[in-house]
């Protein structure tokens, strides 16, 4: 766990020590100043003595002063290195999880990540700029007051033999009950992350359900879940401090009752009893600093687990048999795709295959629709093309290459996959666009919106291709999140694009414009149109019927309208769908 996060605070090493020293320094000079003090009142008040009091208590100021400044200091460098680590850690996680295959995300959950990313590495960060202030400045005092208390008085110190011992004892049997409830604490706030998640994204399902009342319980329910192991764990915490204080104070109570009859038989001196009061304070406060910061540890411990969980995951995918050239790894050179008795699983253990046996060839530059049921395996079928899942058995080839001799970024810069459900970013329209080619000009953007057709839409809007969509997109339709995803496809300008029914909320004739259009925008590529209506894949080189992840068919329409079974059905329940309403 530390060999994971320690690489990230070691560039603040320098500002880490600076801060150790400033906080060590600070508690010294704060030791100092009582003995100072002890002076004051035995020599200079018994004595009567105002230029020695004045000269003393100077210095008490100058010693004040300089502990002030080193607290400062102290403060500023912890700050620096405790933001630094957590910036550090956050930019790892987040890049290692950009590195995850879709089996990685959903091991953790969004919902989970998220809070990793965030309330861990915040904790994280606030323990380093903690401890580098307590840590440090705790036991430097607890050593040294404790060094300067036996000085004074050898017997009066006898007093720590009993209250350290039950100050020991009370940290262990909190830290003990508190150290599995922060644990499940970090996952309570996963729980309640994830209700909060998909009520937001699904609200609009929610309104139109309303079944408001049911997302309020259910987020009353891990609300509740979260307060009550809230309240134990810190419930927990929180019994440290009376009880820190009950020994403390009966300490200081032990300490007059035997002091004061010391000074009363004059075997010590009053200016020595406060400076030992000073002390003994210093030493039950350096104690209770020394819980919290235990305390806080057993937390953080808990935190530093669940972020090194995430980076110490191996993507379940990787370039490690990627093909590599003169000039680097290889390019997709066309866009020809060959299922070689592909067998696939989402979960390896799982008995049920989504595509048994796959044997298919798809020719560079043809156009093939896909028809099937649902869970017929179409999705899965062309999620294995660019690697977003990898087969169990088989060969998926691309360019005449299996896709594991490619990169995964060259992989997937060369295919184009636009799904029904449609990702919009916030930001501008153009800003959305430029994913699919950042060097895109803007006749280019304008020939793309043209080929989706959704320049018919942009026209009508006063800031055209700068129109802000907001978050997801919540100012656009259905279909024309749809043509705009297609329009930042076709200026991505791949090797093979996948449609998985993504003109489903767009009308036929607009669905007609844009597959006529792929002709000529792309008509060196080779695509795969998903489709529910089979005018949307009528006119394909090759259409597959899949039923139960095998492909029951293969043909042109003609073909399959004579020997497919499932096909002949699915065009006769579309056209008396056509004869109804016309």
């Amino acid at each position: 766990m530390l060999k994971k996060l320690w690489p990230h605070a070691r560039p603040f090493t320098p500002w880490i020590l600076a801060g150790v020293a400033c906080s060590a320094m600070e508690a010294v000079f704060e030791l100092l100043i009582p003995l100072v003090m002890s002076d004051i009142v035995d020599v200079g008040i018994a004595g009567g003595n105002q230029a020695y009091i004045l000269r003393k208590g100077v210095l008490m100021v100058a010693m004040a002063l300089v502990s002030l400044a080193f607290g400062l200091g102290s403060a500023v460098f912890s700050s620096v290195a405790g933001q630094g680590f957590g910036a550090n850690v956050r930019r790892a996680e987040y890049e290692h999880i950009q590195t995850f295959a879709f089996s990685n995300i959903e091991k953790f959950s969004t919902a989970s990540l998220v809070t990793r990313l965030t309330n861990d590495v915040n904790n994280l960060q606030m323990s380093l700029m903690m401890s580098m202030r307590l840590l440090v400045r705790a036991p430097v005092m607890l050593v040294s007051a404790l060094f300067f208390s036996i000085r004074i008085s050898y017997r009066l110190s006898n007093v720590f033999l009993v209250a350290l011992p039950l100050l020991l004892v009370v940290v262990i049997a909190i830290l003990t009950r508190v150290g599995p409830m922060f644990r499940s604490l970090q996952e309570k706030t996963d729980g309640l992350n994830l209700v909060v998640q998909e009520n937001l994204a699904g609200i609009r399902v929610v309104k139109s359900f309303v079944q408001g009342d049911y997302e309020r319980e259910k987020f009353a329910k891990r609300n509740n879940d979260l307060k009550n192991t809230s309240q134990r764990a810190f419930g927990a915490v929180v019994i440290n401090m009376p009880v820190m204080m009950l020994i403390v104070y009966g300490t200081i109570i032990a300490v007059m009752w035997f002091g004061g009859r010391m000074v009363y038989a004059g075997t010590l001196e009053a200016g020595k009893l406060i400076t030992y009061f000073t002390y003994i304070s210093q030493i039950m406060m350096s104690l209770m600093m020394v819980s919290m910061i235990f305390m806080m540890l057993t937390r953080t411990i808990a935190c530093a687990r669940r972020v090194a969980e995430v980076l110490e995951e191996q993507p379940a995918m990787d370039d490690g048999g990627a093909v590599w050239g003169e000039s680097g790894p290889v390019a997709v050179e066309t866009g020809s795709i060959d299922f070689d008795h592909v067998s696939f699983k989402y979960n390896p253990d799982s008995t049920e295959w989504i595509l048994r046996d796959v044997t298919i060839h798809i020719p560079a530059g043809a156009t093939v629709g896909i028809l099937g049921g649902t869970g017929s395996g179409k999705t899965s079928l062309v999620s294995l093309i660019p690697r977003l899942y990898e087969a169990q058995e088989g060969t998926v080839s691309v360019g005449g290459r299996p896709v594991q001799a490619y990169t995964m970024e060259r992989l997937r810069d060369a295919v184009s996959m636009v799904l029904q459900k449609n990702t919009l970013f916030s930001g501008t329209i153009r800003e959305n666009l430029l994913w699919g080619n950042p060097d895109a000009s803007e006749e280019q953007l304008q020939a793309a919106c043209r080929a989706a057709c959704a320049d018919e839409f942009l026209e009508r809007m006063p800031d055209g291709l700068d129109t802000d969509l907001g978050q997801g997109g919540v100012n656009v339709s259905g279909g024309q999140k749809q043509r705009l995803c297609i329009a930042r496809a076709i200026l991505k300008q791949p090797r093979v694009l996948i449609l998985d029914d993504s003109t489903s909320a767009v009308d036929t004739a607009t669905d007609a414009k844009i597959r006529a259009a792929f002709a000529q925008e792309l008509k060196d590529a080779t695509k795969l149109i998903i489709a529910q209506r089979v005018a949307s894949v009528r006119d394909a080189d090759m259409i597959l019927v899949m039923d139960g992840g095998k492909i029951a068919a293969q043909g042109t329409h003609d073909e399959l309208m004579k020997t497919c079974a499932i096909y002949q059905e699915v065009w006769q329940s579309q056209q008396e769908g056509v004869s109804i309403d016309g």
